[in-house]
Parts: structure tokens; sequence; C-alpha cells
């Protein structure tokens, strides 16, 4: 498994990281999630990716007992806060308040004396900066949090952060947003002022929520097994699913093949390419989808293939730099 360097920081990641956003808690039983966890760790992937909100904060629990017993050093461990986890007034947002208490439950639910990068899952416009970024550094100081990170922050966001950051002495090195061969509103802003400010992409859904793995076919149903036959499918996946979309990821598979690649190793080692990523975060129900996933680490695309790329895509291709944080 290839490392790389997160942000201008001396953290290291595993260039595949493994993230419980849909599985854990909710999408697959605690063995199946377990298995998965396993499987990651034997392909040597050491970053793990959660978040308090997820599957109504049980993905953070699961994720707890599935590396209960691994050496903690090893492993680099990174959580998010934000959105609601309580019914509260308090229960959300940026606050102090929040930050803080946020922070020591997942903590006690990870099992763990700190977490390696903590992470604001979106901006909260209704909080000053300056609380949330004390906040923050308060709990590197404290050691409970050794990087500080943000999700889905636009360019503005992100340079206002890095700059308090540094005021505070503490490193903001890391931004996760969604990044794929569909998805590539961070590339005109976010991308250059990250590069600028010393922080790393951590990029969540190189698959495009599984539509460029090639499963779902245009004029047909979605799998009944799949995320995409879902009942309640969220608008974020929604708007993959169009027949104009579909169409154009049917012709990835050509460029797949001729590489010796599945379309999910072809859409991961996509995003790798770009420099200013650090890891891309994989999901797993099932211990193969870890093991082919794996496979794209390490795999270079030369300019010819990402030419070949964009030409079969054309302009089903999202690039507008407001759909930040709105994905």
């Amino acid at each position: 498994m290839e490392s790389r360097r997160l942000g201008r920081s001396g953290l290291n990641t595993s260039a595949i990281a493994y993230g419980n956003w849909l599985t854990h808690g909710g999408q697959v039983e605690e063995d199946a999630a377990h298995a998965c966890v396993r499987a990651a760790l034997d392909a040597g992937i050491t970053t793990f990716d959660t978040a308090d909100v997820y599957a109504g904060t049980r993905a953070e629990s699961v994720l707890g007992r599935a590396l209960a017993g691994q050496r903690r050093e090893g492993l680099e461990v990174f959580t998010k806060v934000y959105w609601p986890t309580g019914p509260g007034h308090n229960d959300r947002g940026l606050s102090r308040k929040h930050v803080l208490e946020s922070c020591h439950a997942s903590l006690r639910r990870l099992q763990t004396d700190y977490v390696d990068l903590y992470q604001a899952h979106r901006y909260d416009p209704t909080v000053p900066l300056e609380e949330t970024m004390t906040a923050f550094a308060d709990l590197v100081r404290a050691g409970k949090v050794l990087y500080i990170g943000v999700s889905e922050w636009n360019a503005e966001e992100i340079a206002a952060g890095a700059a308090l950051a540094r005021d505070l002495g503490v490193q903001l090195i890391s931004n996760q947003p969604q990044y794929s061969m569909l998805w590539r509103v961070i590339e005109d802003e976010v991308v250059p002022t990250s590069e600028k400010e010393g922080i790393s992409q951590i990029v969540w859904s190189p698959l495009a929520q599984g539509v460029l793995t090639g499963k779902y076919l245009p004029g047909r149903q979605p799998p009944a097994d799949s995320r995409g036959g879902h009942a309640e499918v969220g608008g974020s996946m929604r708007r993959f699913l169009r027949d104009d979309v579909l169409t154009a990821v049917q012709g990835l598979r050509p460029v797949a093949e001729d590489l010796g690649l599945s379309m999910a190793q072809l859409a991961i080692a996509w995003v790798l390419q770009n420099p200013n990523v650090a890891a891309a975060i994989i999901g797993a129900t099932r211990p193969e989808q870890v093991h082919d996933n794996v496979a794209a680490a390490g795999v270079t695309l030369d300019a010819d293939v990402l030419a070949r790329i964009d030409e079969v895509l054309g302009d089903v291709v999202e690039r507008d730099p407001a759909r930040t944080a709105r994905g």
C-alpha cells in the first residue's frame, strides 16, 4: 500500500482510506463490518475515516470495536463533528460546546485516547470561526486531537481557517470533499487554495456512490440490492443515475479493460492522479470489494488515458465550484 503525506504536516496516510459512512451500524451487520475492516488491515490500509453522525453515532462504535486490539500507533483514525447527534439545540454545529462534547463522545465510542485527525464536517456560518478554531486548537493542546481538518469547505473558508489555525499555533492539514471523474468541483478553486495553504484532499465517493463501477445501466432499474435501488436514494445520488451519465460511464468500460483494471479500480486510480489528493476513501459491504479497490493504489494513468477519459465523459462532468458543500 502506497503512503502519502497529508498536507504540509508530518502525518502519513495510506493512499486508500477505509470509510464507514453508509455501512457500519446500518447497511451491514457487525460481523460483516468487522470482516471488511480486517480485509482493509490485511491489504495495508492504515487510515480509517468515520464521523459522529454516521448511523446515528453507531458507526464510530462499530469501528472502535473492529479496531480493538490493533496497535494504535500503526493506525490513523479520523472522525468529524458538525451534524446533529442529539435532540438539543447545542447538539449540532461548530460551537465550542458541541465541538468539545462531540470529541469526548467520539473518543469513548472509538475506544481511543486521541484521534489523529478531527474534521469540521461542514462550515458553520452561525458560529464565529475564531470560536471553532480555538476549540479545535484546545483539543490539540490537550492531546485529544493530533491534527485538524475540514470537509466540504470552499476556497475562501479554507483560507480563513488555515490563517486562524496558524495564529493559534496548530496545523489545518486537510479537506474532505466529494471528488470523482464525474464530480470535479474542487479543481478550479479549492485545490489551488489548498496547495497554497499546505492542505491535502482526502476525497470521498471516488466511485460517485457506486455509479463508476458500471453496475448501473441506462434505461434499466438499478439492481434491487444496490444503493441506487433503495427507495430513499438521496439527491446526491440521483444526479448520477441520469441516463446520459450512465451511458457515458459505460464508455469507460473499454478504457478500464485496455488497462487490465476493473471500472472501480480505474475510478479510484483517477482521483489518486491528482497530486493534491492524499487519500481516496472507500467503503465496502464485502471484503472482496476492499481487495478489488486497493489494487488501484500505485496505478499510474498516463496523459493519453486521462484525455481519453475526459473525451468519453464529455459534458456530464460537474465542474462548477459553487456546488462545493452541496454535494
